[in-house]
């Protein structure tokens, strides 16, 4: 089962083709675990990163869902909820990118902005500016939720570990956009990103005004191990949530002109009345 040599993909695309097919044909049912990325890895005559690109790819798409420490699972509803990297994609096709983000660690937006932003440095998109702004929970205050599940009290060690990641991520994408600048490929290039106090227990991502994204948050129990510690937390899960969709058009009266007109109001007041520079 080695890839194609004559396929000129890169090895990964070529993968993640493969398992999308296996799944959408059953080949895979929902809720059946996948082989291990050595498995794979194996079968298909790659490294373990070009198998773990692939399955990235696949998760963005809502197709399968990776459990810490189990493995990754095709995902139970495989009818293809929206997927936001081809979108992101398509705003970098404008001159100015505008994109906000509401929600937890940004993950998730990382994980978009790659591609396109892979693309950018290879000459392939050629936007002149990108504005990015980021409004996430400030993790030094306590919090509704997460929580302790059992008696519903905050854990602040669960803050610290959440400021780690969203550090982790929001860093990546600054990194990202720095070295585009000083490459020369972007006239500008920010991203931003301030707190509030209120748990989010949904997402939003706006691009350029245009197209707006919104899923929720289904608290779950989960246990985390965090500085050699197990914590049971009542969580808040985002990556696999199914975003809807909504565009504007001409029509100023159009349910997608109406629907991103608000959002893009809504978060304005957010980050202007609500929202706190990040300590």
């Amino acid at each position: 089962m080695k890839l194609d040599p004559n396929d000129t993909r890169p090895p990964y695309k070529q993968v993640e083709t493969i398992l999308r097919a296996a799944i959408l044909t059953r080949e895979y049912e929902p809720g059946e675990k996948l082989p291990s990325g050595q498995q794979l890895a194996q079968r298909y005559g790659v490294a373990r990163m070009t198998v773990q690109q692939a399955i990235r790819a696949l998760r963005e798409e809502g197709l399968v869902v990776s459990r810490t420490g189990s493995g990754v699972y095709v995902r139970e509803r495989t009818e293809r909820p929206v997927g936001l990297r081809p979108h992101v994609e398509r705003a970098f096709a404008a001159e100015r990118v505008a994109i906000d983000f509401f929600g937890f660690t940004g993950e998730t937006l990382r994980g978009a902005l790659q591609e396109p932003l892979d693309k950018v440095r290879a000459g392939r998109l050629t936007p002149r500016s990108v504005t990015i702004r980021c409004l996430v929970p400030d993790s030094t205050v306590p919090w509704s939720l997460p929580c302790d599940p059992d008696t519903g009290r905050d854990v602040p060690a669960f803050r610290d570990r959440h400021a780690k990641m969203t550090s982790g991520h929001i860093d990546a994408i600054r990194d990202n956009l720095a070295e585009l600048d000083r490459l020369g490929l972007l006239d500008e290039a920010t991203c931003t990103v301030r707190v509030q106090d209120n748990s989010p227990l949904f997402k939003l991502y706006l691009l350029n005004e245009r197209e707006a994204f919104f899923g929720f948050y289904p608290p779950e129990p989960r246990s985390h191990r965090i500085d050699g510690k197990t914590y049971k937390v009542l969580d808040l899960m985002g990556k696999d949530t199914v975003l809807f969709h909504h565009e504007a058009n001409d029509d100023a009266d159009s349910l997608g002109t109406q629907y991103v007109r608000e959002c893009s109001r809504w978060f304005g007041a957010m980050w202007d009345r609500v929202g706190r520079d990040a300590p």
